[in-house]
């Protein structure tokens, strides 16, 4: 069996956690499976980098960030490699451009092209342990590339798929998927399972266990994907295409507080305008989530929409420079807001299951700003300080503790 394990940053933070990792990957490779381990950097490593990019350059270049940032996972595998030979066990690091992970030429947020398996193979027939730098790629300038926040998640699906991996496992510090953040609510459940829809849908509105992207290349090359803790050996979250369980209405709640609304204010109400604004957008790489648009008055219109919070300010720099082309009167922006969104395939063939949530909001005097709406979820904007009161009033709504 060749098995694919990703450990995150807070799993491989220190010595001890790095050898306690150390202990699970050997436990399968004396079982007789072939181990291919993915690692993120070390603790608080890439925040670091972060900082102290910064006090050479308050503005650094995307890509010498990359060049920068791709060290921490470097650090991280050279180190577990040493950690598993001192135990007695062969085993070897490489990164990306050694692995042959091809990716787009956008820094700071690439995304996968292909994976060339033969050196891993190679390495696996001589009964090594391969242990793979995450969240990192090599584009067709032969640069290093990252993968954007979480990256890791998507290297280890993605090396799955590549290999034809018979399990991926992603070890974090919580171990499963919950219907909510247990830090925020206090009675949050672990779901046994959960299908690839509604985690790719958890993922996007902000739950941290999983990079959306990883969800979404699971699903597309059906990988037997699952979640669990580094610190214990309880069984984790499956995550897969269909759940045999009786479907709960909503699945979870979650919050996030990455977000910032923009509204562009006077547009003139004519055809084409939308599409110039976000055609913007998409140009600058700027992903944009909930839009509203509202009714035309004196041949003008608004649009609001929302932008992750580290956009922001790149995306009203953009529109600002812009303004004569979209005729528009001016834009303003809040950071101080925040998605809350319930997902669950239950949604789908029961009525009502909005009017609940809204309910639910208005009992507890929160203010809803934008809704958006699809088959498995509902996402509204409030204020970032009613966050952690609109998910416990939410999750009790439903009551998804029970």
């Amino acid at each position: 069996m060749l098995i694919v394990k990703k450990f995150g940053g807070s799993s491989v933070a220190n010595k001890e956690r790095v050898f306690n990792v150390a202990k699970k990957i050997i436990k399968d490779y004396e079982a007789g499976h072939q181990v291919v381990v993915v690692l993120s950097a070390q603790g608080d490593t890439t925040d670091d980098l972060i900082e102290k990019a910064k006090e050479y350059n308050p503005k650094p270049s995307k890509r010498e960030m990359d060049m920068l940032l791709t060290t921490g996972e470097q650090q991280s595998v050279a180190l577990m490699a040493m950690a598993l030979e001192s135990l007695g066990y062969p085993a070897v690091s490489l990164n990306a451009f050694q692995v042959g992970i091809n990716t787009t030429s956008v820094y700071s947020n690439s995304r996968l092209k292909r994976i060339d398996s033969e050196r891993i193979n190679a390495e696996l027939d001589r009964k090594n342990i391969v242990v793979v730098a995450g969240f990192q790629g090599v584009n067709r300038f032969d640069d290093f590339t990252t993968l954007g926040r979480g990256g890791s998640d998507t290297t280890a699906v993605a090396l799955a798929a590549a290999l034809n991996a018979d399990k991926c496992e992603i070890y974090t510090d919580v171990d499963g998927v919950y219907t909510a953040d247990p830090r925020v609510v206090a009675d949050a459940k672990k779901l046994e399972e959960i299908t690839y829809d509604e985690m790719l849908e958890l993922a996007t509105l902000g739950a941290k266990v999983l990079h959306n992207r990883s969800v979404e290349l699971a699903k597309k090359y059906n990988v037997d994907l699952v979640v669990r803790s580094s610190l214990n050996d309880t069984e984790g979250t499956v995550v897969k295409e269909e759940c045999k369980m009786e479907k709960m209405l909503v699945s979870g709640v979650v919050a996030d507080k990455n977000t910032a609304r923009i509204a562009v204010v006077g547009l003139k109400d004519e055809p084409g305008k939308a599409f110039q604004l976000f055609s913007l957008m998409s140009k600058h790489n700027i992903n944009v989530d909930i839009i509203l648009q509202s009714i035309g008055r004196d041949g003008t219109k608004d649009i609001s929409f929302t932008v992750a919070e580290d956009n922001v300010d790149e995306a009203v720099e953009i529109i600002q420079s812009k303004m004569d082309k979209l005729t528009a009167q001016r834009v303003e922006f809040a950071k101080d807001v925040c998605k809350v969104s319930i997902v669950g395939a239950g949604m789908q063939s029961n009525a009502g299951v909005a009017t609940m949530m809204f309910e639910a909001l208005y009992d507890a005097g929160i203010n809803i700003h934008m809704i958006s709406t699809s088959e498995i979820k509902i996402t509204v904007l409030i204020e970032e300080k009613y966050a952690k009161e609109a998910v416990n009033v939410i999750h009790e709504a439903f009551k998804l503790g029970e």
